[in-house]
């Protein structure tokens, strides 16, 4: 496997790629981060979670630079604990992609992360949450997830696959959201032209790096944006087959310690 240049940047996804099952960070891995420091790389984090569902997470690493989440519509500075960038998503357009896509495809069961620091995830009845240890509140009522300003809303159906379903939601709605597939059971609706790719962009600007001087890792299709923005895309051997066909890289597992993998090999 050719080796990529030295980069500015590295940039991870969290679930599926730097987090283990668990949803911890391995030592290797831990080193490998602090190895490619001593080089001069930046770590940054690009995610889909929200702000609230990482801030626990990022002080358990000690991760104290700009992170990219609610797939780019949020910039926050976890040394400052400051919300530095946040687009939200309309919530009429919002509650009219969902009438769209159960248009297209029939009843879904829906969820809402809420803008800020301090949002929260809401969920509505029949919806069940993919990732158990992000916290939700249940409401009533669909209605009820508008309340307040979001982030992103995230949808589930009884017997579609995401595949399909993702698919199915690109179709109907249009400039109404950008739909990603960003994990098992996580098809999501955010700002349209909201992406990984232009957290990126907006994160590197931050930082006053290019974009494209980043080695990034994933492992769904939603780091397809970020793939593109960045220099290197490395896909992890979990990943999805749309981001194992465009990455530059395919390496071992996150239980396996991939992103380590690659980490040693090119600040090594």
């Amino acid at each position: 496997m050719p080796t990529p240049p030295v980069y500015a940047l590295v940039a991870t996804d969290l679930d599926g790629t730097l987090l283990r099952r668990d949803d911890t960070v391995s030592p290797r891995t831990r080193a490998a981060l602090a190895l490619a420091s001593r080089a001069g790389a930046r770590h940054l984090v690009v995610t889909g979670r929200p702000v609230p569902g990482i801030r626990g997470l990022l002080a358990e690493l000690g991760y104290r630079g700009p992170a990219v989440c609610g797939q780019g519509a949020q910039l926050y500075d976890a040394g400052s604990g400051r919300l530095v960038h946040a687009l939200t998503l309309d919530r009429k357009a919002a509650d009219a992609a969902l009438g769209k896509i159960e248009a297209q495809v029939g009843p879904v069961f829906a969820a809402v992360d809420q803008d800020g620091a301090e949002g929260r995830t809401l969920i509505e009845p029949g919806y069940a949450m993919p990732h158990p240890t992000l916290p939700a509140q249940r409401t009533r009522h669909r209605h009820e997830l508008w309340s307040a300003p979001v982030v992103k809303v995230l949808i589930r159906h009884p017997e579609l696959t995401d595949d399909a379903l993702a698919e199915a939601a690109r179709g109907a709605v249009g400039d109404l959201a950008t739909v990603t597939l960003s994990g098992p059971g996580t098809v999501e609706l955010q700002p349209y032209g909201v992406d990984k790719g232009t957290g990126l962009a907006l994160a590197a600007e931050y930082l006053g790096v290019a974009a494209d001087s980043t080695i990034a890792f994933g492992d769904m299709p939603n780091d397809l944006p970020m793939f593109r923005t960045a220099g290197y895309g490395v896909a992890m051997a979990n990943a999805h087959p749309q981001l194992r066909a465009a990455a530059d890289e395919v390496t071992s597992s996150n239980e396996g310690d991939g992103v380590a993998e690659v980490l040693e090999r090119v600040f090594g």
